[in-house]
C-alpha cells in the first residue's frame, strides 16, 4: 500500500460523490474531527490507571464514533446511499455520562481554568477542539445539508470532555482553579 497517491498535489481531494478543494468546509470539518480524535488518543495514554478504566474505555468508544462522524461528513449528502452512522443513541450515552460525572465531581459555581493533571489538561484541549469542530459544522450547515445528529453529538461531546476533565482531577485529588474574576455562573445542586 502506498501512503501517497499524488492525486492531491494540486490542492484537491476526493469525497464520496465529489472531488473538492482541500479547504472545502466539509474537509475542514472532518479534518478538525480527526485532529480531535488524535488528542482523545493522547488523553487515553494518561488514563491507564484502574481508577480511570471507565473514562479510558469511553474515550476509545468516542474515538470510533468520531470516525463515524467524519464518515457522515465525507459523503455528499444528496448522493448518500447507505444509512448514516451517527445516532441519537450516541448522544444519549454522552448525556448519561455527563450527568454521572457532574454528580461525582464537586459542585461548580464559577468558571474554572483549563488544567490540573496532564490528562485533564488534554481533555480540556479536546473540549476546545470539539467546540471548533462544532463551529465549522454550523458554518457547513448554512451551505449544505448535513446529518443533524452530527452537530448535536459535537455539542454534547465538548460538555462530556469538560465533565470528564473535572472528574479526572477530582479522582487525583487535584483541585480545579476557579477563574478569579468569575461571577457565580452555575447553580449548584445539593448532592443527595
Amino acid at each position: 500500500m502506498n501512503l501517497y497517491t499524488r492525486t492531491g498535489d494540486q490542492g484537491k481531494t476526493s469525497m464520496i460523490g465529489a472531488r473538492v478543494d482541500k479547504d472545502d468546509p466539509r474537509i475542514e470539518a472532518y479534518g478538525t474531527i480527526d485532529e480531535l480524535n488524535s488528542f482523545v488518543g493522547f488523553a487515553r495514554t494518561f488514563l491507564k490507571d484502574d481508577m480511570f478504566r471507565d473514562i479510558e474505555k469511553e474515550l476509545e468508544k468516542i474515538q470510533h464514533e468520531l470516525f463515524d462522524l467524519g464518515s457522515d461528513l465525507s459523503v455528499v449528502y444528496e448522493k448518500r446511499t447507505k444509512p448514516f452512522k451517527t445516532t441519537e443513541e450516541m448522544v444519549r450515552f454522552l448525556e448519561e455520562r455527563i450527568d454521572q460525572y457532574v454528580e461525582e465531581a464537586p459542585p461548580l459555581e464559577k468558571f474554572i481554568l483549563p488544567g490540573g493533571s496532564q490528562a485533564a489538561s488534554i481533555l480540556h484541549v479536546a473540549r476546545t477542539i470539539a467546540r471548533r469542530a462544532e463551529r465549522i459544522i454550523v458554518t457547513l450547515r448554512k451551505q449544505m445539508s448535513i446529518h443533524e445528529p452530527v452537530l448535536i453529538y459535537m455539542n454534547r461531546l465538548s460538555d462530556y470532555f469538560f465533565a470528564a476533565a473535572r472528574v479526572v482531577n477530582y479522582r487525583l485529588k487535584t483541585k480545579d482553579v476557579e477563574y478569579e474574576r468569575s461571577a457565580i455562573v452555575f447553580k449548584t445542586k445539593k448532592k443527595k
